[in-house]
Formats: structure tokens, sequence, C-alpha cells
């Protein structure tokens, strides 16, 4: 909590000096057009590659009079960032991910003073509210800025995904599913109800349907107990995420025990007497597990409300 006030402060004093008479000329060019910020957590791992992937569906459904603007990318985790860097910087990569404060000062040092930016998280968390601090910071410095919310922000957002995930479902005769999901700590956020949110609208729907995380309220027992309690002995299970990173490879997939001799989900169901598979996405002539970044429809509603977010910025 002090780094993240501390990164806010930081922020407005050294966004502060960009404005003041010394660091603003009158002379100055500013891009008429507003420019475009991608938010994601990130991700060290191959599955990378989901950015690309909703990069080039960026392209094709972004309004046609807003194609040629600038599009950056911003990444909210600061572990993720320094993993990530240090790759760059070992493999002679001159690339860097950035911060989303850093993306905004050097937008905004380029000229730039009207951003439209999309986040890519899936639920209304922590990572999210850490965005929407630093936007604030930044409007309040006169940035004009419009963003969108996350992938369930809405309840129709939610019905869509769940709709678009439907169809790598087993129906009850052939097994049981569970999506797994990240999950919060964290008590306090709203991110909360959705998750018990979501776990009714499933539960009410499917009869072989179960949603688990990794942190918070909807447990991993209490998921996999029911999938152990099914009259079938086939789970799939399904990544929640929006890049099947880390967690799904290790936590979910993982193929052999921990130090601490801990099992990954598909260990233990398979421990259980389970026959265990997931989902997996080929591109570019690799495959990967398929993380929500690899659903057309899912990438749409992102995409939606950045296209919402950059009209707003035009009525301006």
């Amino acid at each position: 909590m002090f780094k993240s006030r501390l990164l806010v402060v930081a922020v407005l004093f050294i966004t502060l000096f960009m404005f003041t008479k010394d660091g603003f000329s009158m002379t100055r060019t500013l891009k008429k057009e507003p420019a475009i910020v991608i938010v994601a957590f990130g991700t060290t791992t191959k599955a990378r590659v989901t950015f690309d992937y909703f990069d080039e569906q960026l392209k094709k459904e972004l309004a046609e009079e807003y194609k040629g603007y600038k599009v950056e990318w911003a990444f909210t985790s600061s572990i993720v960032r320094e993993r990530a860097n240090k790759k760059f910087k070992e493999a002679g990569e001159s690339r860097r991910f950035l911060s989303l404060a850093q993306v905004l000062a050097n937008l905004e040092d380029d000229g730039y003073r009207r951003v439209a930016i999309q986040s890519l998280h899936i639920f209304p968390g922590q990572e999210f509210s850490k965005m929407v601090k630093v936007i604030d910071a930044f409007k309040t410095l006169g940035l004009d800025i419009e963003y969108g919310g996350t992938l369930l922000h809405d309840w129709e957002f939610v019905f869509e995904t769940i709709e678009a995930v439907e169809e790598n479902f087993l129906s009850p005769e052939e097994g049981s599913n569970v999506l797994v999901a990240h999950g919060t700590p964290l008590t306090y956020f709203g991110s909360n109800s959705t998750y018990l949110g979501l776990d009714r609208y499933l539960t009410q729907k499917y009869s072989n349907v179960f949603i688990g995380g990794v942190d918070g309220i909807l447990t991993r027992d209490q998921a996999l107990t029911k999938a152990k309690n099914s009259p079938t002995k086939k789970v799939r299970l399904i990544p929640f995420m929006y890049v099947a990173g880390d967690h799904i490879m290790n936590d979910m997939m993982g193929s052999e025990p921990e130090k601490d001799g801990s099992l990954s989900w598909a260990l233990e169901l398979e421990a259980a007497g389970m026959k265990v598979e997931t989902v997996e996405q080929e591109y570019k002539g690799a495959t990967y597990y398929k993380g929500l970044g690899f659903y057309p429809a899912v990438n749409h509603i992102y995409i939606k409300q950045l296209n919402e977010s950059i009209e707003r910025l035009e009525e301006y």
C-alpha cells in the first residue's frame, strides 16, 4: 500500500513539473488525435502471444476512423515488468514492459492531450483499482482520459463471456467442467460480489460446471470436490484468466508435485481417479493453453468498450 501511494505521489510531482512554465513550452506541437493504451496484468511466459492475438483483432475491429491512432501497451504487475525487462535485456532486445504511469508520461511528452484506455483485466479487482488511481492522477493534471471497464463489469458482458466459453464445455454425459479463475485474497474489492454472482449463475444454468480460484472466496477445494463427486470420471479444466500463463501452466496443469508435496489441480484430480483434460489453442504453428484472450467474442467486448471511450473523447 505504501509503495502504491509513493508511486502516485511520484507521478504527481513528475507530471506537475512537465506542466509548469519551464517544463511546458507554449510553442509545443500538440497532437489533435487521441492515443490508445491497452492495459494488462502481463506475463513472462510464452503465453504473452495472447497479446499479439488481441492486437491483431484490435486492428480489424477498431472503428475505421480510429485505425491510424497510436496504440501503446502498459502492464500493471511490477513483478512481471521487472522479470520481463530483465529477460529482454539479457536477450539483447530493446523493448520494455512499461507501467501505465510511464506510458502516460511518455504520451504527454509526445504532445498527446487525450487518451483512451482499455483494461484487459477480467474482474473489477485490485489491479483495476490501481489502474484507476493512476488515471485519476493524470486527469487531475490536465490529460483528458476515457476508459472502459473490465471484462465482467456489466452483467451483459458476463453472460456473453460464458456463452463464448460454453463451446468448450463437456456435456453432463461426457463429464464435468471446472473454470479456473484467479480470485482475490482481499475481502473488500467489488470483484468478490462478481465472483459470487458468477458462481450462482453457473450453478443455476449448468449441472456440471464449477468455478474455483487460485485465491479468494471461490476456493479450489470447493470446485474440485464438486468435480470429484460428479457421476462421471472425466474433468475438463478451463482457464478463466485472460492469459493462460504461470497459474495455468503450473497451478492448474503442473505435471510434478511442488517441493512441499502440493499437487496441481490436474494432479489432485488424477490422484482421485479422474481423467483430466484442458482446452488448447493453435496459434502461428504452436499450441497454447486457451486463456480468455484467445476467444474472439471476449476480445470483442473489450474492443467495443474501447471504441466507446474514443467516441466520448471525440466529443470534447
